[in-house]
């Protein structure tokens, strides 16, 4: 069996990473820290911790110590994807204390979503790995932030699936209504862009067997019942060749029916909840006395 690998971690480039921060903080304070230049006497030199304040996943290696200038001094105590109990420190920063001050809230703001993207996303794996099926992220991202938080689904053991639209082909249901069809749609996309795997988004039976007869790659069944996916995944592995081809359920998947979904057959499921509605972790900075 050779199911076609349609997916690619994201890989992020610690300087692009820097080029984020570095607008974010500008942002931020755009014309300095009021209160901290004020009150924080320039020569002040500190320590701070970086505290869990509830257990969680932690994704952000990439991101603290690109939040601090030298002279400050980043040390973490834990790796992407690494799980923290409440009250551990996951590192410390050391240098002037306005810079750590004045940088604090956009490092914690960066971190508690992306490790709070990383626990959710590790919160449907653990529901799923007993059936081998794998958890898929999607476009559903912050606008600015889509890799830092495909990276944060990546720590949370989660698959990275579109990149962005230039990255990969999906036929949705609105392509599938101006095309005139599955049919139709597949055939171009074959003609125009034969060296990319066809995945396409289908409703019900008939447009799996359209998609089976075009010849595409994978298929993606949307807001489907659990009984729904088991009769399409049973009718694309009976096709020839339908053994190969990759099939993940979208559309109602909770972590309450999760468990469900993983045992109808599918490679993958993918989540819009990983990027669009993970909650914020508690991680807290506090200064050393």
């Amino acid at each position: 069996m050779v199911r076609r690998a349609l997916f690619q971690e994201t890989t992020i480039d610690p300087g692009w990473v820097r080029r984020q921060v570095a607008r974010f903080l500008l942002e931020d304070a755009p014309e300095g820290d009021a209160t901290t230049d004020t009150v924080v006497p320039e020569s002040l030199t500190a320590t701070a911790q970086i505290e869990a304040g509830e257990e969680l996943v932690f994704a952000g290696a990439l991101v603290v110590p690109n939040c601090f200038d030298k002279p400050c001094e980043v040390n973490l105590n834990v790796a992407d994807g690494q799980r923290i109990a409440a009250g551990n420190i996951i590192g410390s920063v050391s240098g002037p204390a306005r810079q750590i001050l004045t940088r604090e809230r956009v490092m914690l703001n960066l971190v508690q979503r992306l490790s709070g993207i990383a626990t959710l996303t590790r919160a449907f794996v653990d529901k799923v790995t007993p059936y081998g099926v794998k958890i898929l992220d999607t476009r559903k991202t912050t606008p600015g932030l889509r890799r830092l938080e495909k990276y944060a689904v990546a720590a949370g053991s989660g698959i990275n699936h579109r990149i962005d639209l230039s990255s990969g082909i999906l036929v949705k249901d609105n392509h599938i209504k101006a095309a005139g069809g599955v049919t139709a749609a597949v055939e171009g996309l074959h003609r125009s862009r034969p060296q990319m795997p066809v995945e396409v988004e289908v409703e019900n039976a008939a447009q799996v067997e359209a998609g089976l007869a075009a010849g595409v790659d994978a298929f993606l069944l949307d807001n489907m019942s659990v009984e729904q996916v088991c009769d399409c995944v049973a009718l694309i592995r009976a096709h020839p060749g339908g053994e190969d081809i990759f099939v993940e359920a979208s559309g109602g998947i909770e972590l309450s029916n999760v468990h469900d979904y993983a045992q109808t057959g599918v490679d993958g499921i993918s989540i819009g909840a990983l990027t669009h509605s993970a909650r914020s972790v508690d991680i807290r900075l506090e200064l050393l006395p």
